[in-house]
């Protein structure tokens, strides 16, 4: 009897997230920030912690949805120069879901033109705005996993065949994680209403799915070898997350700065509240830490009022 053999609740395959080493290498590249780039990155991180609490209220639903499936999470799929990042790849004994996860704020409108537009509110102001269908994002990702499949038949009868069938078995799924967002799809299209659900729903949604008696039921044998595929397939992707911070981070170091900038200790002077005065411009100096250059690591104490001032102070 295999690991598989008469699955009777989800199985986790894969649990790991990009998204867990994208927050950690901003939190540690926060730890360095001042000013803007902290604003900068603060942000940043509020959106990658959304998007990461999105993703675990959809692992929360499958998790106790007693449904016997294998789960993968953040799959990084690569096939001819294209890619695709897939949320979650569940695969039943029926169907293979493909999940496009979205923690978004504020309520939702699907127009009868497919558009997706955002309404925030503000007090008692509204702001719309239109946003990137998460229902052509995930469309791009079951092509790409339609050309990987196919690329394996080799006989061009067998091609055609699973080529016709494919979205028979591969069904899109847009999951909203945020609970508060309310969906207004009344005049969406019927194929695009049934493609976009709340979390909650999720679990009913598969069963529902695989409650056609039309669905070919699978092996699960076949059901380990998908999953195992699609596994070897993944790629880690070799990602900087901090690289767009950089000119930004160069710009507060001022450690960075010409010696000759540099004041000795014996001319600094304190400020009423005790801090140290900065001796060019009389601001009060904050103890940091440089980040680049051959001072790396060291603390000194740079002008509150960098970037217009650029007086530091080393520290012995």
């Amino acid at each position: 009897m295999g690991l598989f053999d008469k699955i009777k609740e989800p199985i986790f395959l894969k649990e790991d997230s990009e998204a867990e080493r994208q927050l950690a290498a901003l939190q540690e590249l926060r730890k360095q920030a001042t000013a803007e780039l902290a604003d900068q990155l603060d942000e940043e991180i509020r959106r990658v912690d959304a998007g990461i609490f999105g993703e675990k209220m959809v692992q929360y639903e499958l998790a106790n949805s007693h449904i016997p499936m294998l789960v993968l999470h953040d799959l990084y799929l690569e096939h001819e120069g294209l890619t695709a990042q897939i949320d979650y790849l569940i695969i039943t004994r029926k169907h293979q879901f493909v999940v496009e996860c979205k923690n978004l704020y504020g309520n939702i409108e699907i127009n009868s033109a497919g558009d997706f537009i955002r309404t925030v509110s503000f007090g008692k102001r509204t702001k719309k705005e239109g946003i990137y269908s998460p229902i052509t994002q995930n469309r791009r990702h079951l092509e790409l996993i339609k050309q990987m499949r196919g690329a394996l038949r080799s006989n061009f009868l067998t091609k055609a065949i699973f080529e016709n069938t494919f979205y028979d078995s591969y069904r899109s799924v847009v999951v909203l994680a945020n609970a508060k967002t309310v969906l207004y799809d009344r005049y969406a299209k019927k194929e695009v209403r049934k493609q976009v659900i709340k979390a909650d729903q999720l679990a009913e949604y598969i069963r529902k799915i695989d409650a056609d008696p039309k669905a070919e039921v699978t092996a699960e044998k076949y059901m380990e070898e998908l999953a195992q595929f699609f596994l070897k397939s993944h790629k880690q992707p070799q990602i900087d997350y901090t690289a767009k911070f950089n000119e930004a981070l160069k710009a507060q170091a001022p450690a960075m700065v010409p010696a000759s900038c540099e004041i000795k200790p014996e001319n600094i002077k304190k400020t009423e509240a005790g801090a140290l005065q900065c001796p060019k411009c009389g601001a009060p100096m904050i103890k940091r830490k440089a980040v680049k250059g051959p001072n790396a690591g060291n603390e000194f104490y740079g002008c509150s009022n960098y970037p217009k001032c650029r007086c530091i102070i080393n520290i012995q």
